[in-house]
């Protein structure tokens, strides 16, 4: 019986190998931080990354090291305990327009229609394009600390809410929560063709 939940451990370990590939990381920002002791400086680094898998999932994480490799790996170790996931629309952009707030940052988030691509600011655009947004339009207006733009476009993101999620709050259907947008064109058509 012993032998049974190493094997199990084992065949845990294999899944683990097997998810970590379908998460891509970005690394946004790398400091040479130091701390001075008596016996003089000592030197480290602090990596700020972001770990997406793409698909509507995403996280950021820091760490520090002595070395660029080891603080690279804690921070997507740290990425990767902090995802949070992300409805979007037809897989590509937001729903709606969101605006997120961390201490001095603060940005504007747009949903932007097939073609436009990501226009966001560098430490944005990797939040975006490892969650999958393949259309938006963003703004930082505020603090340009990487730190505090990360933490405000995942502080606007976590309010992201789909159709069909306020739909069952409200205890409604999705049709009765959306616009009718198809019946303006026809409304035109006909304007159009008694004219």
């Amino acid at each position: 019986m012993a032998r049974e939940p190493n094997q199990r451990g084992g065949q845990r370990g294999g899944r683990r190998e097997q998810e970590a590939p379908e998460f891509a990381d970005r690394l946004v920002a790398i400091n040479r931080v130091s701390k001075t002791t008596k016996g003089g400086k000592n030197f480290g680094f602090a990596a700020l990354v972001v770990v997406g898998d793409q698909k509507g999932r995403v996280g950021f994480g820091k760490g520090k090291a002595k070395e660029v490799p080891e603080a690279i790996r804690k921070a997507t170790e740290a990425a990767k305990r902090s995802m949070i996931r992300v409805p979007l629309r037809e897989g590509r952009t937001l729903h709606h327009d969101i605006e997120g707030r961390h201490g001095a940052g603060r940005v504007v988030m747009r949903t932007a229609p097939t073609g436009t691509g990501i226009i966001a600011g560098g430490p944005m655009r990797a939040v975006f394009e490892m969650l999958g947004v393949q259309d938006v339009v963003a703004k930082s207006i505020g603090s340009p600390n990487p730190y505090n733009m990360i933490r405000a476009t995942i502080d606007g993101l976590k309010k992201e809410a789909s159709p069909r999620s306020v739909a069952q709050r409200r205890g409604k259907k999705v049709a009765d929560i959306l616009p009718k947008r198809e019946d303006a064109p026809q409304e035109s058509a006909q304007v159009a063709e008694e004219a």
